[in-house]
Parts: structure tokens; sequence; C-alpha cells
């Protein structure tokens, strides 16, 4: 059973894959998908295995049973740019389709996807307004109303018994939320970078969803204070 916490007056799962389960409003948020990134870096001459979208795919599936979530919001670069939906598998482009068509499917537009993916299905918005909360792709410094966003990859790294582990993590200050990168080649930001500390705009913390376990890490407001 995963550990749930309280957001703006809000229920939320936050979940070891790095999607957020919303029961009340049985929705499954997931932020960076970044879908073909691997076919996006051949195109540069960087090879990468071509399955990542794939992959990132079936966690969603994964994900979307664990839950039993009717609805499923998107948190912006979905693809990894613009191009990324033509290149997508003949597979995993049914499979979507097939989600998109059989669930309430949200897609907000991010800086690297824009609306391309709207040619999958779902609806396509800037950002949205769901209950309580406002869902964005980039948190917006300063803005009172309570969101969740994606965008920055946050990540934590902690020191155990002399080793240094990484993990992806939620970043919720009072008024913030924002999601890890959900896709299979994505990567991260360190918490207390101070990028993301100019987003959370205050005292905030890192979860980290671990099996049955929510594990909590404060942000230094050090890093959060300079910016």
């Amino acid at each position: 059973m995963s550990v749930s916490l309280s957001f703006a007056g809000e229920t939320l799962v936050p979940l070891a894959c790095g999607g957020l389960h919303w029961p009340a409003q049985q929705a499954l948020l997931v932020a960076d998908l970044h879908f073909e990134k691997g076919s996006a870096f051949a195109r540069r001459g960087r090879f990468l295995p071509p399955h990542d979208s794939a992959d990132t795919l079936a966690c969603l599936i994964d994900a979307l049973e664990l839950t039993g979530a009717t609805r499923v919001f998107c948190l912006g670069d979905s693809f990894h740019d613009a191009g990324g939906p033509a290149r997508l598998p003949d597979r995993p482009r049914a499979a979507l389709r097939l989600l998109t068509q059989s669930l309430d499917w949200l897609w907000i537009t991010g800086n690297h996807d824009d609306d391309a993916a709207a040619v999958l299905g779902g609806r396509v918005m800037v950002e949205a307004r769901i209950g309580a909360l406002t869902l964005r792709h980039e948190a917006v410094p300063g803005a009172p109303e309570p969101e969740l966003s994606g965008h920055f990859h946050p990540k934590v790294a902690v020191h155990i018994r002399g080793r240094r582990i990484v993990r992806r993590c939620f970043a919720v200050s009072a008024t913030k939320m924002i999601l890890p990168a959900y896709g299979a080649f994505t990567g991260g930001l360190l918490v207390d970078d101070p990028a993301i500390g100019a987003a959370l705009g205050g005292p905030a913390l890192a979860f980290v969803a671990e099996g049955d376990r929510l594990l909590r890490f404060p942000v230094p407001m050090g890093r959060i204070a300079a910016e």
C-alpha cells in the first residue's frame, strides 16, 4: 500500500515509478514522459537504445493498473520534440491511441513538445484547473494558487554508509509540487538547485516513494534563499 501526503487539502499518493495518484479525481499524473528521446538523439548521431517510448509506456500502463485511474493528466514535455509523434513506432502508437480513447486524457503543453501530442487523441491545454489545483508544465514563481507541475526533473542525493544514492523525487513547498520526470531516458536536476528553489518559493521537502514507504528529506534552504 502506497503512502499518501496532503497537499492544498487534497490527498495525493506519490508512486515509486514517478507518477502521482489523485484518488479523489481517479487520476494519474505524470510529467516529462519525453517519448522518442532516443530517436531524437539518433538523428543527431548519438545512438541510444531505441526502446525508450515502449519502456515508458509499459511503466505507465503498470501504474494505471496499480491505481485503477480512469483519468491521465500529462504535465508537459510528453514528447522530446515536436517531431516525436511522427517517429513513434507502430506498436507504442497503437497502444497510446487506445489509452487516449478509453481514458479521460489531458496533455498539458510543454516547452519541448508544444501541442504535438494532439494527433494521438485526448485534450490539449496550456494549463488546467482541476479541483483545488492548477496543472502546469513549469511552476510559476510567486503564483499563489496551489499547483502541480514538472519541467525540472527533480532528484535527491543522499549519503548512506559512505555511498551516494540518487533518486527521483517529488519537490513540495506550501503551494508547489514538482513531479519527477517519468520518461525512461530522462535525467534530473538536484532538488536543492537554485532553479528549483526559485520555483518552490520557500521551505520545501523532497519525497521519495520507496516500496510501501514515503521518505522525506528537507531541501537545504541555503540554495533556495540564494536565488
